[in-house]
């Protein structure tokens, strides 16, 4: 381990540390006597380790406030303004992340994040964006992430709500200032291909940050008998390097063209087939296959994902705020997982860490906060429904 003398982590340690994490950074006041900052965030804690709403975490907790007190506590102490709150919830989600962690560039990967959504907005269409139908509905609510994807160290360290009025450009912008304001260098920026654009690309290369990200063929294909130009011809080229421009109202960008082969299993008949990937570069080189695995590394942001559905607050509330903080609140769970592999359960410098998973899985880690908040808000009596006559 990191530490040369044995150490202990409790399970009462984790619960302590998730809840000052929370309190530290929302400043959230007491609401009464019962319904402390502490006891607030407890029963959030334990909503998400458990996947279930705020009012199934409170009713079988005997000395737990009522559901409808807890979500006053949390609408009466939220800030009002969508800045404000997303300030507050930047600190939770990086306010202990290692000083040794930030004095490192890192890869960074940014991408979308939808949320189906079956009802209606709360005050503006703007709330919602829309999208190709998925799990029953084509609206959604959209977030953007930022987090770091080196092994070992993968913190989320940005999160940030898009409205249906937002360009990716606006969204990037948030996202690299609030990297600046946490002091982290990125060493390269693994971009979705939504941010595949003449504007994204020109921003990246003014703040002089190297790119990757897939590149996006758009506009009509060519007549039959004329010739293909642009990405449709480079993509009839063998795996390389093509130089490229991007043209828009008189702007022109110059950028570098990868063009890279996979190969796969087709899934019906079972043959090996081969196909073209193409990544838009900027001060990021390799070879096609060099490439083509850095890229992959950009899926390790889908693993916190995965992790975040395994702590996620169920809820049927149209408050965005409300929304996105369940949503800060399912990360910071997995930043303060990460947080203990990196500092206790690993070997080795913070450039080239050596993890044990195996000492402690997520899925552990949030049922030991389960059954911390159950034994601090629970007289020990077996659930049971009050039925009248």
């Amino acid at each position: 381990m990191r530490s040369r003398t044995s150490h202990i982590i409790y399970s009462s340690q984790v619960q302590q540390w998730a809840v000052s994490w929370l309190c530290d950074a929302m400043r959230l006041k007491d609401h009464g006597w019962k319904c402390t900052a502490a006891v607030v965030w407890s029963i959030v804690l334990r909503a998400a380790a458990q996947m279930i709403s705020l009012s199934a975490a409170c009713r079988d907790l005997s000395q737990a406030p009522s559901d409808q007190a807890l979500l006053t506590a949390l609408e009466a102490g939220l800030p009002r303004t969508l800045r404000a709150l997303e300030k507050q919830l930047h600190s939770a989600l990086t306010s202990h992340i290692p000083t040794r962690v930030r004095k490192h560039s890192w890869p960074v990967a940014i991408d979308w994040h939808l949320v189906p959504y079956y009802g209606r907005p709360l005050a503006s269409r703007n709330e919602l964006c829309s999208s190709k139908p998925s799990h029953g509905t084509s609206k959604f609510h959209v977030y953007a992430t930022a987090c770091i994807v080196w092994h070992g160290v993968r913190y989320t360290v940005a999160a940030t709500w898009v409205r249906r009025h937002e360009t990716a450009i606006v969204v990037l912008r948030r996202l690299l200032a609030r990297l600046r304001d946490l002091g982290l260098k990125i060493r390269r920026l693994l971009l979705d291909a939504a941010f595949y654009s003449l504007p994204v690309t020109a921003l990246l290369q003014s703040e002089r940050i190297p790119f990757l990200m897939p590149a996006v063929i758009r506009g009509r294909r060519p007549k039959r008998g004329q010739r293909a130009t642009g990405l449709r011809a480079i993509r009839r080229q063998g795996a390389g390097w093509y130089s490229h421009r991007l043209q828009r109202q008189g702007q022109t960008v110059r950028l570098s063209i990868c063009v890279a082969c996979r190969s796969y299993k087709h899934a019906k008949d079972g043959r090996r087939k081969s196909r073209k990937l193409m990544f838009a570069a900027w001060r990021v080189h390799g070879t096609p296959t060099e490439i083509r695995e850095l890229y992959r590394k950009r899926f390790g942001i889908e693993s916190s994902y995965r992790q975040r559905r395994q702590a996620r607050i169920t809820t049927c509330t149209r408050n965005p705020h409300l929304r996105l903080l369940f949503l800060v609140v399912a990360l910071l769970l997995r930043n303060l997982w990460v947080w203990i592999h990196e500092q206790w359960l690993s070997d080795g410098p913070v450039e080239d860490l050596t993890v044990h998973l195996e000492q402690l899985r997520f899925r552990r880690m949030l049922d030991w906060i389960r059954w911390e908040v159950i034994a601090a808000f629970h007289d020990g009596s077996p659930p049971c429904v009050a039925i009248s006559a």
